[in-house]
C-alpha cells in the first residue's frame, strides 16, 4: 500500500515544513498535495483563496508574475493542530500580472508569517500575514517611504483630513 503525503508528514510542524520545503523548490504541485480540498488561504493583505484548485491557481499566477520567486522558511513552531511559520520571499515582478497589477520589473523582498491549521496531515486553513504596504511600495504601486511623492501624498492626505475635521466641527456647530 502506497503512503500519501498526509501519512508521512503527520504532525503540523512536519506538514508545514514539507509545504514550505516544496515552495522553496518552486514545486507548487507538491505543496498543494498537503492542502485539503476545501482549504482556505486567508491572505490578510489581499483576501481569501478558497479550495485546493484555487490555491494551486494562486501559486501558478504568483510564479508567472515573479519568475525568480524564492520563499524561505526562517522559523517554525507547532502544536497538535497548528504550525506557525516565519518566512521571507524574494522575486522580481517581471512576468505576468499579479492581482490585476501589470508587471513593473521591480524586485521584492518581504517577510511574513503563516498560521496554519492542520488536521489529518493536511492544511485546512492558513492565515498569511505580510506587510501589503511594503509589498506595494516595492513593486511601485505606492511611492517609496520618504520619497518626494510619498511626502506629497502624506501632506495632501493630512490637509484633507484637517479640512474634513474643520467641516465636521463647523457642521456640528450649526445644529
Amino acid at each position: 500500500m502506497a503512503t500519501t503525503p498526509s501519512q508521512t508528514t503527520s504532525t503540523p510542524s512536519k506538514v508545514a515544513h514539507a509545504f514550505f520545503d516544496a515552495l522553496s523548490k518552486n514545486d507548487f504541485d507538491a505543496a498543494v498535495e498537503l492542502v485539503d480540498v476545501e482549504a482556505v488561504d486567508d491572505f490578510v493583505a489581499i483576501g481569501e483563496v478558497r479550495g485546493k484548485p484555487a490555491i494551486r491557481r494562486f501559486f501558478a499566477k504568483l510564479r508567472a508574475a515573479f519568475p525568480d520567486f524564492v520563499m524561505t522558511m526562517d522559523h517554525i513552531i507547532g502544536d497538535r493542530s497548528r504550525a506557525v511559520v516565519q518566512w521571507h520571499a524574494t522575486g522580481t515582478f517581471s512576468g505576468g500580472p499579479f492581482q490585476g497589477i501589470a508587471p513593473t520589473g521591480e524586485g521584492v523582498d518581504i517577510r511574513g508569517v503563516d498560521v496554519m491549521e492542520i488536521a489529518d496531515g493536511l492544511i485546512r486553513h492558513n492565515t498569511i500575514y505580510y506587510d501589503g504596504a511594503t509589498f506595494a511600495r516595492q513593486i511601485g504601486l505606492l511611492p517609496r517611504t520618504g520619497s518626494g511623492t510619498d511626502k506629497a501624498m502624506l501632506s495632501a492626505f493630512n490637509t484633507a483630513t484637517r479640512l474634513r475635521q474643520r467641516f465636521s466641527e463647523h457642521s456640528i456647530g450649526r445644529e
